[in-house]
């Protein structure tokens, strides 16, 4: 029983319905029900690449999932005033070229003049973006290995189109309001009843409530880790521009991020519109500034257009997965969507949950391995956002001044920078990912039973290549190397 739609449910419905229900094979008898009364908060949406291995196993044509969605390709995010606030900009792109048999590309970029940004230097894509065209051909690829990329979309279209496909082929969908929970003596969830008076059984329940949490925080009381001594941003005013009024001339191929003075704009473009969001600290702008410094980013005409604010926390659910209810999307946590990974963990906790599924045996051993790579991956994002903020050297606001105080960077991070400070990253800095100088920090589980272990980066999202675009593009050891 999933409870709670949106993109994170019903991705969670059609993906589980796609790996586990196959042909005569019926696994799990899925259900969803999902609240009228919660309204729904569309913004556009940046993928990463894993997307298409969910589009994979459900089955989506790539051309009818654009279609549907308004979906654009999406090959790298662009950096802008991130470094110093006058107007410089970096990639981080998905393809790169790999020097064999030996990549020494970093060190010889090092040791040059730095004339030419990093990124040009092992990639095509920067270049390919800056010249508005498409990661992919019309006709038969034949420009040497194939670019990788994901997408850009109307989040609200993705959670519509896969309610179709889900139902279609056989998830149970229920439009009622959960009013009260069931549990049994040893804590576990036994059933859901709704306002309409349906009493919804199920062994296992999902919560996609979103931040509401209704099923994992307030009936089962598992406690969230704030992360916000890292990543201070905790709201959003987001806005869609019209092309058909305010055409910028063509549809960007890419992710873009702004920094302002206190946080960053996304621009995200789709089909007919493009979906902005400053996200930024409340401690150093008001909701009625910020929103006055998005509208002039934007522009006048933007004086017109509709806006909304959208708080959230940054931090994690201590146990994604407690007795029989595991979370997933915001009710788990959450994360800046600073390199678009808000689907992405919901993404990564239906994969997980798919390959953990207690089909023959008890919950709690596959509940300690899912909980343990759902930290661990946190941590990871956490980490790379973090690095973001604390590599620049802007000090025209008080936002951009906090946010490089050493407290304001984590220790996992701190170890790594210091270490790269020696030596290039690489892969076998994320075989045994625990560096000279890192705390020995165990993982926050709430006092309750449960795996304490410090944390690991296994490079299960980004590897070294990736740290290497973040790090170049913000000039890490530029005196060194000077």
């Amino acid at each position: 029983m999933i409870v709670g739609g949106g993109s994170a449910g019903w991705m969670a419905a059609a993906y589980l319905d796609a790996a586990l229900n196959r042909g005569e094979e019926r696994v799990a008898d899925i259900s969803l029900v999902e609240s009228p009364d919660v309204p729904r908060v569309g913004v556009g949406e940046a993928t990463i690449p894993n997307i298409n291995h969910i589009l994979a196993v459900i089955g989506i044509d790539e051309l009818e999932f654009m279609r549907e969605v308004d979906g654009t390709f999406k090959q790298s995010i662009k950096y802008v005033n991130w470094l110093e606030g006058k107007g410089e900009h970096y990639h981080h792109p998905f393809s790169r070229y790999r020097m064999t048999p030996l990549d020494r590309a970093s060190q010889m970029w090092l040791r040059s003049d730095r004339s030419i940004p990093f990124m040009e230097t092992v990639s095509a894509q920067p270049v390919i973006c800056e010249l508005g065209l498409s990661p992919r051909m019309l006709g038969q690829w034949d420009f040497g290995p194939p670019l990788t990329y994901a997408f850009h979309m109307n989040a609200l279209k993705f959670a519509d189109y896969l309610t179709r496909i889900a139902t279609a082929r056989g998830v149970t969908h229920y439009r009622d309001h959960v009013n009260e929970i069931e549990q049994a003596e040893n804590g576990d969830i036994t059933a859901v009843k709704t306002r309409s008076g349906k009493r919804l059984e199920a062994d296992l329940f999902i919560d996609c409530t979103g931040f509401a949490s209704i099923l994992i925080e307030k009936t089962l009381g598992v406690g969230f880790e704030d992360c916000s001594q890292w990543l201070m941003c905790n709201r959003a005013v987001t806005m869609h521009v019209d092309y058909e009024h305010h055409y910028p001339g063509y549809v960007r191929p890419y992710t873009t991020a702004t920094a302002l003075s206190s946080g960053w704009v996304w621009e995200i473009p789709l089909q007919n519109t493009r979906s902005l969001g400053y996200v930024y600290s409340s401690d150093f702008i008001s909701d009625e500034a910020a929103e006055q410094e998005l509208r002039a980013f934007e522009g006048n005409h933007a004086e017109s257009l509709d806006s909304r604010i959208v708080r959230f926390k940054v931090g994690r659910r201590q146990h994604a997965w407690y007795k029989n209810c595991v979370s997933i999307g915001l009710s788990g946590g959450f994360i800046e969507p600073l390199e678009s990974t808000g689907l992405y963990l919901s993404d990564l906790a239906t994969v997980m949950l798919t390959e953990h599924f207690p089909q023959h045996c008890d919950m709690q051993p596959m509940a300690f391995r899912f909980n343990r790579i759902m930290a661990n991956r946190f941590y990871e994002i956490l980490d790379f956002i973090n690095m973001h903020y604390c590599l620049t050297r802007r000090n025209d606001s008080e936002f951009w001044r906090e946010i490089q105080q050493p407290e304001r960077i984590n220790d996992r991070l701190r170890a790594k920078l210091e270490y790269w400070k020696m030596k290039p990253p690489s892969a076998a800095d994320f075989q045994d990912q625990f560096l000279p100088g890192q705390a020995d920090s165990p993982i926050a589980t709430g006092m309750m039973a449960g795996d304490y272990r410090t944390p690991v980066d296994t490079a299960g999202l980004w590897n070294h290549e990736s740290y290497e675009a973040i790090l170049y593009g913000m000039d890490f050891m530029r005196e060194e190397c000077d």
